[in-house]
């Protein structure tokens, strides 16, 4: 199994474009994605689950208009329970934005610095990190640091909790000179987390939640499986095993409104003062994917059509980061052709 879901994982870290798709995709994929569009966000959530996937959660908000849910397939497959547009879905890297927009907050209260290194915020780890003294945390939120990724260790299984996991990247080369090339790296991120517990002298994600979480009211964004109601939270599965991977401890936990909430809060500007927005502008994306194994999420903010559209979908495997792709840039081309904005 864990040959099969490493491969899973270079597939999904790919994230390939449409222009990709259509030269390289499977056929079914290919197809799907010349097909004639539909005319509503329900149609083509309804196709998704034809095209192979077990589950799927989309929630559209547009402009200052009520946010619009949809849904197909199954929240349990086995239970034979439909899919919850409220449900819980474990959102993995998602969460990032979640840590950045801390990290920013903390830099405006000169809390931490993005020019101090790795080694003055980590000393312990200093001679176990390579450049430990030349990896700002500017680098870390960036992705060029060039510690190596945990997730691409040859000992790490995606199908265990994430337990211990930076012991894969302690005494080993680093991937390139920090600065000079990015490279996506979960490491970074959970080093960032060490170092925001470490000068806050309690857990960072009391801090998430007090200085994010709550003023935007999200009630429904947790930061591990233990904190939820199993039966709230949407089932995972990956191509070819019976196995429901949602008990895996793999991060954040939410529902797609409350990450709608999140992401329209930190592209229109609310969730930060000036100085808060100056800084995250300068160090972090806006929009983010997420993959951990039976959950893959999209969550964006389209400026043309000041939209922000998230989606869930709980089916892991073969091709399936390719499909979810293609649903979902269907999904926003549906919406712009509703706004105008798109012709027949």
């Amino acid at each position: 199994m864990r040959t099969r879901l490493k491969l899973t994982l270079r597939i999904a870290a790919a994230f390939l474009t449409v222009g990709s798709i259509l030269i390289f995709a499977p056929w079914r994929e290919a197809i799907h994605y010349l097909a004639p569009l539909p005319e509503t966000v329900q149609e083509q959530v309804d196709a998704a689950i034809h095209q192979g996937v077990d589950g799927i959660i989309v929630y559209v908000q547009h402009d200052g208009e009520e946010a619009e849910f949809f849904a197909a397939g199954w929240h349990d497959k086995e239970r034979q329970i439909p899919a919850d547009p409220n449900a819980l879905f474990k959102i993995a890297s998602i969460g990032k934005l979640y840590n950045a927009s801390a990290v920013a907050k903390l830099v405006a209260e000169g809390r931490l610095s993005l020019d101090e290194t790795l080694a003055h915020y980590l000393p312990s780890l200093a001679e176990r990190i390579e450049y430990a003294d030349q990896i700002t945390l500017r680098m870390l939120v960036q992705h060029r640091s060039g510690i190596p990724n945990f997730t691409d260790h040859e000992d790490f299984d995606w199908s265990k909790d994430t337990v211990d996991v930076l012991d894969f990247v302690l005494d080993t080369p680093s991937d390139f000179s920090p600065g000079s090339e990015y490279t996506y790296s979960n490491t970074n991120y959970l080093l960032l987390e060490m170092i925001m517990t470490k000068m806050l002298g309690y857990e960072h994600t009391d801090y998430i939640r007090e200085e994010i979480l709550s003023p935007l009211g999200l009630s429904r964004t947790f930061f591990s499986v233990k904190n939820v109601d199993p039966e709230a939270l949407m089932s995972g599965y990956h191509i070819g095993y019976d196995t429901d991977f949602k008990t895996l401890d793999q991060g954040f936990v939410a529902t797609a409104e409350d990450v709608g909430i999140f992401l329209r809060a930190l592209n229109d500007g609310t969730l930060f003062s000036e100085r808060e927005q100056e800084i995250y502008s300068s160090i972090y994306e806006y929009g983010h994917t997420g993959w951990v194994l039976g959950h893959s999420s999209r969550a964006h903010y389209h400026k043309d059509i000041d939209t922000v559209v998230i989606q869930f979908v709980n089916t892991t495997g073969n091709d399936t980061v390719i499909l979810t792709e293609v649903v979902y840039n269907r999904i926003v081309k549906i919406l712009k052709k509703r706004d105008g904005r798109l012709s027949d």
